[in-house]
């Protein structure tokens, strides 16, 4: 019988001290849920920083890669699209290559909705330069179409914006490339 009491004095006690370790576990659980929330805070706020100061670094890497005085934008854009299907386009700058491009569906759905695309930009000595672009697509009837456009251009001090837009001619039903400036 004392064996039985002591079991039973011994299960109580333990008993006892688990409850008690459970309720200290508890608080202890309260503390590191408040502790992991100011961790993430944290982190949140680090990730922020990091997105921002990469955001500064890309602006300042194209303002040195590509100054205001000597830089050339070239965009392209796309107007209704009932008529040509955009594949690819060829960008060529005093008889060089500097662009070509090749399109995803996605990519020319997003033009024809409107979007616009900045294609190349470059650095240009100022003066007289010929931009010179090929587009290719498929034409009226699903035919493979090519087609090219020419602008002979001055590139003065500052930022110049050239934009290679392509737009249907119902009258003709054919798609018409353009390439003007931007003032």
């Amino acid at each position: 019988m004392t064996k039985t009491i002591i079991s039973l004095l011994a299960a109580a006690a333990l008993a006892f001290s688990v409850t008690a370790v459970a309720q200290e576990a508890g608080t202890g659980n309260a503390g590191a849920s408040e502790q992991f929330r100011g961790l993430d805070q944290d982190v949140q706020t680090l990730k922020k920083e990091v997105l921002d100061l990469n955001r500064d670094l890309f602006l300042l890497e194209e303002e040195l890669l590509f100054p205001a005085n000597s830089q050339v934008a070239f965009f392209l854009s796309m107007d209704v699209g009932e008529y040509f299907e955009l594949d690819s386009v060829n960008i060529k700058i005093d008889g060089k290559e500097v662009a070509n491009y090749l399109y995803t569906t996605r990519e020319a759905e997003a033009l024809v909705r409107g979007g616009v695309q900045r294609v190349h930009m470059a650095n240009l000595k100022t003066g007289d330069h010929e931009l010179v672009a090929v587009f290719i697509g498929k034409g009226p009837h699903v035919r493979d179409y090519r087609r090219g456009a020419t602008l002979n251009f001055n590139k003065g001090i500052g930022a110049k914006y050239v934009e290679l837009e392509i737009t249907d001619r119902v009258k003709k039903q054919q798609p018409e490339f353009v390439i003007k400036e931007w003032e």
